[in-house]
C-alpha cells in the first residue's frame, strides 16, 4: 500500500450537509427517542393502573414545562419517524430515487411531521387534554 497523506475515507469535513443525510440521521435518532420515550408511556399506564394518586403525580410531571417539552418532542419524533418510514416504503417499492424526488420527499417528511405535531398539540391544548 502506498503511504498517502490523505484520509482513508470521507468524513464530515469533506461531506457537505444535505437534507438526505440529515433525514437519515434523524430517522435513526427518532427511533431511539421513541424507544426511550415508550418508557414514559409505560409509566403513565402503570400509574393509571395504580390508582388516582399515582396518576395525578404522573399528570403533574407530564404537565410541567419540562414534561410538556418532552411530550411534544416525543410526538414530533413519532410523526417524523412515521412520515420518513412511509417515504422509505415508497422507495422500497422502487419509486422516488431521482435526486429531485429524494430531496423533495425528505423535506416533505420533515414539514409534514411538524404540521402533524402542531395540529395534535393545538387540539390537545385547546381541548384541555394536557391539563
Amino acid at each position: 500500500m502506498a503511504d498517502t497523506q490523505r484520509p482513508l475515507s470521507p468524513h464530515l469535513q469533506i461531506y457537505k450537509w444535505q437534507v438526505q443525510m440529515v433525514t437519515s440521521i434523524l430517522h435513526r435518532a427518532t427511533g431511539i427517542v421513541l424507544a426511550v420515550g415508550t418508557l414514559l408511556i409505560v409509566w403513565g399506564m402503570l400509574s393509571l393502573a395504580a390508582g388516582e394518586d399515582a396518576f395525578n403525580q404522573f399528570k403533574v410531571c407530564m404537565g410541567s414545562p419540562l414534561g410538556m417539552i418532552v411530550m411534544i418532542g416525543w410526538s414530533w419524533a413519532f410523526f417524523y419517524h412515521l412520515c420518513n418510514g412511509v417515504r422509505h416504503l415508497v422507495q422500497d417499492a422502487g419509486a422516488g430515487y431521482a435526486i429531485s424526488q429524494f430531496v423533495r420527499s425528505s423535506w416533505l417528511s420533515v414539514i409534514i411531521s411538524m404540521v402533524l405535531t402542531l395540529l395534535v398539540w393545538v387540539y390537545v391544548l385547546t381541548a384541555g387534554g394536557a391539563a
